[in-house]
């Protein structure tokens, strides 16, 4: 849930809160990034009491291949991995996968891709992308995305921009998830379509709240 809490009136800028269960989130925010369950270069200590984050990010495709979701099934969830008790956020994979270029090939079911680890094969899919961040147990998590390549044309970020409205409706008709649902966490989507297809990408997320 977010809520503004006040507006700049010579500009859109604004503030606000995001509620979480593990807390509240005041936005604009810096986010440290923990892409396998730890902010590089800083100890556990330090991001709590020094930095303060109030949120960290989780990387999906990085954590899904390692420690595994078994690993963090098992610890209950990478908040109790990591023992952070703050808001989580994590990405859904797409930028990892689709940056694989040589090792990803797209399917009508999802990208499969080569681990950069040991080669082997594993596919992403909108349903098992977003199945991967609940077993990381996230607060807010992310529908699997294309980071499309610059420079690119219109009709390329278009395609683009239509397979992640795809997406959306997938997990949403695949795996039941409500994405205005507040019951287990928040649902959220990066705004794709480049300058001129943002607003419509904007229009269609809207539509399906």
């Amino acid at each position: 849930m977010f809520s503004i809490e006040s507006r700049d009136p010579d500009s859109k800028a604004r503030t606000g809160f995001i509620m979480t269960s593990h807390g509240e989130i005041p936005t604009p925010i810096f986010m440290p990034v923990g892409t396998v369950g730890t902010v590089k270069g800083v100890m556990q200590r330090d991001l709590s009491e020094d930095i303060d984050a109030k949120i960290i990010l989780g990387n999906t495709y990085h954590l899904y291949l390692r420690p595994g979701q078994e690993i963090l099934k098992a610890a209950g969830g990478l908040h109790k991995f990591m023992s952070w008790d703050r808001p989580m956020l994590t990405d859904s994979g797409g930028y990892q996968v689709f940056s694989l270029t040589g090792n990803m090939k797209l399917t009508e079911d999802g990208a499969v891709f080569k681990s950069h680890i040991d080669g082997s094969k594993h596919i992403f899919t909108p349903e098992n992308t977003v199945n991967i961040q609940k077993v990381i147990g996230a607060d807010i998590i992310m529908a699997f995305d294309e980071c499309t390549p610059w420079p690119c044309d219109y009709s390329y970020v278009k395609k683009s921009t239509e397979q992640l409205q795809g997406s959306k409706k997938r997990i949403r008709s695949g795996i039941g998830i409500s994405l205005s649902s507040r019951l287990y966490r928040e649902e959220h989507t990066m705004t794709s379509g480049g300058n001129q297809l943002k607003k419509l990408h904007q229009q269609v997320w809207q539509e399906m709240r």
